[in-house]
């Protein structure tokens, strides 16, 4: 027996995924921002429907019966009106409204009521009275609850005319309730303002740490202590413990690269000794330069693998830089067409690595273009580096292979060392800033590398 699977799972299930897609894109993605979110919603959740159940019971509640009763002391005035017409002028009546009952009391003789004036929007007095008069005094009646605001108005008509009658809005409106919304929000507000210091007492190690783990990333060298609680302390703690593993790692690489380093030297310098010591001829001659291309491959590949985490950053004065970099590429027979520089002109950075970085991919330039033209400047937090030449370019499809290691194009270029491993150096100086290399086409018609590394 075949049986389909339900279709009507999956309707809402794509339905709650992109719901919960689009509230997650909605919100904000910071963790302070968030945490803010999970205490105010509680609090105002909490706040709403406490004003919703206050209004909707306890506000409009004494509304009403402080409605009915006014309206029944209107009740009793239009009887006794009507029960002792010896009164005329309802002199009696309008004093004993006014010192019994606190309202005052006019008798129009012969007017009529007036017409009825647009209800305001939201007024809970307005509807609770007008319901009271049509159950209690079943006339046509008229009220006015806004025209002015201490006082309302209300008209009912009698046999001889309109009996009109002025009250205090206190006296039919819960007129002091909003003391207590006041006191909640106002209470809710030194809540929230006690839980955000707090929260933001506990937020800031977990920004700190970050910050650190972004410095180490891009090879500066932050203070830091663990604080806040004691999850976040395990965290910063643990971080500097992997911190030191990685820098023991890396002395003890760059320690066993020096010794292999000074070994191979000492080896190459004997070949070297050893070489000009016999009667220089042909072979001899290729042999020395057998040893020179080896001295300069050794050297390539030490610096690959030790680079150059060793040095500090510091700032740096980019003008400064830029122009050494000048004189460096026309040393190299290359004739630079223009240095700018747009914007700050220290950035921090590892003065060595980052010179070495920029010399990798001009010496690239410089060979394989007669012109090469020098740009920086300053961008959203980076510092950008554009080395444009107008030599043949290299297509777009090989521009990420050229940053391999020992990765040689036939028919294109690579860098000037000889070794395979200019580009490879270069980018691996800019990805431990923080940054990295990108190729594309040069406004000279050759290639444009692009250098960014965090400001």
């Amino acid at each position: 027996m075949r049986t389909d699977p339900p279709r009507s799972r999956s309707a809402p299930h794509r339905l709650w995924k992109r719901l919960s897609r689009w509230i997650g894109d909605a919100l904000p993605k910071g963790l302070y921002a968030r945490s803010l979110i999970i205490i105010i919603a509680p609090v105002v959740l909490l706040q709403s429907v406490i004003a919703y159940t206050f209004m909707e019971r306890h506000w409009q509640l004494v509304t009403k019966r402080l409605s009915a009763a006014v309206t029944a002391d209107v009740a009793a005035l239009i009887d006794i009106y009507e029960s002792y017409p010896q009164d005329r002028d309802a002199e009696t009546l309008s004093r004993i409204a006014a010192e019994r009952l606190n309202l005052d009391l006019d008798i129009l003789k012969g007017a009529k009521l007036p017409a009825p004036g647009p209800r305001p929007f939201f007024s809970i007095l307005d509807e609770a009275l007008s319901d009271e008069i049509r159950r209690q005094i079943r006339r046509p009646f008229w009220i006015d609850t806004v025209g002015r605001s201490n006082l309302i108005e209300i008209r009912v008509a009698i046999p001889d005319g309109v009996m009109r009658i002025t009250a205090r809005r206190s006296q039919a409106y819960a007129s002091n309730s909003h003391i207590f919304l006041v006191w909640m929000i106002g209470s809710s507000l030194v809540l929230l303002g006690v839980a955000i210091l707090f929260l933001r007492n506990q937020i800031k190690p977990i920004l700190r740490l970050a910050a650190v783990a972004e410095g180490f990333g891009k090879g500066r060298e932050i203070e830091f202590r663990p604080r806040g609680a004691r999850e976040v302390r395990q965290a910063g703690h643990a971080f500097i413990e992997m911190k030191r593993r990685i820098e023991r790692a890396m002395e003890q690489r760059t320690t066993m690269l020096n010794g292999v380093s000074h070994d191979l030297r000492t080896i190459l310098t004997r070949f070297r000794l050893s070489l000009a010591l016999v009667e220089q001829t042909s072979e001899i001659e290729d042999l020395s330069r057998d040893v020179d291309e080896m001295s300069r491959m050794l050297e390539g590949y030490l610096a690959f693998a030790r680079g150059d985490s060793a040095e500090p950053a510091t700032p740096a004065d980019m003008r400064t830089l830029l122009e050494d970099l000048r004189s460096d590429v026309e040393r190299l027979g290359a004739h630079v067409s223009a240095v700018d520089l747009a914007g700050a002109p220290e950035v921090t950075v590892r003065p060595g690595a980052f010179r070495r970085c920029l010399f990798n991919l001009a010496a690239n330039a410089a060979r394989y273009g007669e012109t090469v033209a020098i740009s920086g400047r300053l961008e959203a937090r980076a510092f950008y580096v554009s080395i444009d030449d107008d030599g043949p370019g290299i297509p777009p499809e090989s521009r990420e292979e050229v940053f391999k290691p020992f990765v040689r194009l036939d028919d294109s270029r690579q860098d000037a060392g000889g070794s395979g491993l200019g580009l490879a150096i270069a980018r691996d100086i800019a990805r431990a800033h923080g940054g990295d290399i990108a190729l594309h086409e040069s406004p000279l018609g050759g290639l444009r590398a692009t250098v960014r590394v965090p400001a």
